[in-house]
C-alpha cells in the first residue's frame, strides 16, 4: 500500500513486555497494577518502545492505550493521552470511560438501536441518549482482548465475539494490531471475519492531549480536518442523514485553526447540538492512506499529530462531557476538553442510511481497516 513509502514498517525496532516485568515505565506506570482477573480472563500491561525513546503501554482489557511518550520540541517525552494508572480504574463500575479503547463491534451510534439485516430489523441495546453507542453498554472496550506479542514492537489484540453479543449477528473474530515503528508512528491495523451478515465499524478511542498537561485544555492547539463536508446531527447526536458543506460555517477546519475558536459559538445549532464538536467530518481523501486526514499540534509542546486512515469519515470530539469529576493518571484532574478525540471511522449510523458508504460483514469477507498516528 502507499502508506509503506510514507511509514516503512520494516524499521521496526523497541521492546513489549507483559506485566511479568515488573519495571516501572517511562510514563510511570506500574505494570503489576495492572494485572487483575476478569469474566475469567487476565488482563495485563504491555509496553512499546523505539530508538527514538516513544513508549507506548497498552493494555488488553478494552485494547486501551494507557499511555503514549512523545518528543516534544525540546526533546523531553510527554504522556500525550488521557487514562488511569490502575486497570480498576478503567472498570466500568469505576469510571463509564471510553478513553483509548478499541471500538467495536460498531464505533459510533446507531439510531435507535434499529439494526437493518437482509430485510430484518434487530434491535441492539441502548445506551445514550436512545441510540446504541459504540456497541452497546457492554461493547468490546470493556471487555478482555486475548494478546499475543508477534515482534519486538507488535501486540495483536484478539476479540473472539459470539453471535448475539450486545443483540449483533453473527459470531465474529476480531483482531488490533498495534505497531509502534522507529519513524515515530502507532500504527493500528483492524481486521475482522464472520460467520453470519453482520456489521462492523472499528476505531480507537484515544483523547489525545499534545501538551502533556490534561490539567489544561485543548483549546490552544491547532487543528486542521482534510475534509470538505461533514454529517451534522440533531440534539440527540445523531446523523440526520444530510452530507452538508463545511465552508462559511464553524466547522471549517480546512485551513488549521484553533480548536477553542469556535468551541462555545451555540449560536451555530449544530455547535449547539453537539455541545462542542462532536462531529463525522467527510474526508476528502475517501479511503487513501497516502493523504492526510487529520493535523493536530501543540505550541506548549511543539509536538504535532498527523493522523493518516483507510476509512472514509473522522469523528472529532472535543472532550465536551468531561466535568472535573475524572481523577487520571497522577491524581489530575480531567477538566472540560482536557483532551480531544480523533476517531477514523465509517459514518454514524451508516446501517440506516443505505446511501453511505456500508458496514456490512458477511461471511467470506473480510473487514480490513488501518489509522496511522504519525507524531
Amino acid at each position: 500500500m502507499k502508506l509503506y513509502l510514507l511509514l516503512p514498517l520494516a524499521a521496526l525496532l523497541g521492546a513489549c513486555t507483559g506485566a511479568d516485568e515488573a519495571a516501572v515505565t517511562r510514563s510511570g506506570l506500574d505494570p503489576e497494577r495492572f494485572v487483575a482477573e476478569r469474566d475469567g480472563a487476565r488482563t495485563a500491561l504491555y509496553t512499546l518502545t523505539n530508538d527514538a525513546g516513544m513508549e507506548a503501554c497498552i493494555t488488553n482489557f478494552g485494547g486501551r492505550i494507557v499511555s503514549l511518550m512523545v518528543p516534544g520540541a525540546d526533546g523531553e517525552l510527554r504522556d500525550v493521552v488521557l487514562g488511569f494508572d490502575s486497570i480498576e480504574a478503567y472498570f466500568p463500575e469505576n469510571n463509564q470511560t471510553d478513553f483509548c479503547a478499541a471500538i467495536g463491534r460498531y464505533a459510533n451510534r446507531i439510531d435507535h438501536g434499529r439494526l437493518p439485516v437482509d430485510g430484518d430489523t434487530l434491535q441492539l441495546p441502548v445506551n445514550n441518549f436512545g441510540h446504541c453507542l459504540h456497541g452497546g453498554p457492554d461493547g468490546w472496550q470493556y471487555k478482555v482482548y486475548e494478546a499475543e506479542r508477534t515482534s519486538d514492537s507488535t501486540l495483536v489484540l484478539t476479540m473472539r465475539s459470539p453471535d448475539g453479543d450486545n443483540g449483533f449477528p453473527g459470531a465474529v473474530t476480531a483482531t488490533v494490531t498495534y505497531t509502534l515503528t522507529d519513524g515515530n508512528a502507532l500504527v493500528m491495523d483492524y481486521e475482522a471475519v464472520t460467520d453470519a451478515p453482520t456489521v462492523i465499524n472499528m476505531t480507537n478511542h484515544a483523547y489525545f492531549c499534545l501538551s502533556g498537561d490534561p490539567e489544561a485544555t485543548v483549546a490552544d492547539d491547532v487543528l486542521q480536518l482534510y475534509a470538505s463536508a461533514y454529517t451534522p446531527v440533531d440534539s440527540t447526536f445523531m446523523t440526520t442523514g444530510e452530507i452538508l458543506p463545511v465552508a462559511g460555517t464553524p466547522m471549517d477546519f480546512t485551513t488549521p485553526k484553533a480548536v477553542g475558536a469556535d468551541l462555545k459559538n451555540f449560536g451555530f445549532e449544530q455547535i449547539r447540538n453537539g455541545n462542542g464538536f462532536d462531529h463525522n467530518w467527510v474526508l476528502d481523501a475517501d479511503g487513501d492512506i497516502a493523504r492526510p486526514a487529520a493535523r493536530l499540534t501543540s505550541a506548549a509542546s511543539g509536538i504535532t499529530l498527523t493522523v493518516y486512515t483507510t476509512e472514509p469519515g473522522i469523528q472529532f470530539y472535543s472532550g465536551n462531557f468531561l466535568d472535573g469529576t475524572i481523577r487520571g493518571k497522577g491524581g489530575k484532574t480531567y477538566v472540560q476538553h482536557a483532551g480531544l478525540c480523533l476517531e477514523t471511522q465509517h459514518y454514524p449510523d451508516s446501517p440506516n442510511k443505505p446511501h453511505w458508504p456500508s458496514t456490512m460483514l458477511r461471511p467470506g469477507e473480510k473487514y480490513r481497516s488501518r489509522t496511522v498516528f504519525q507524531f
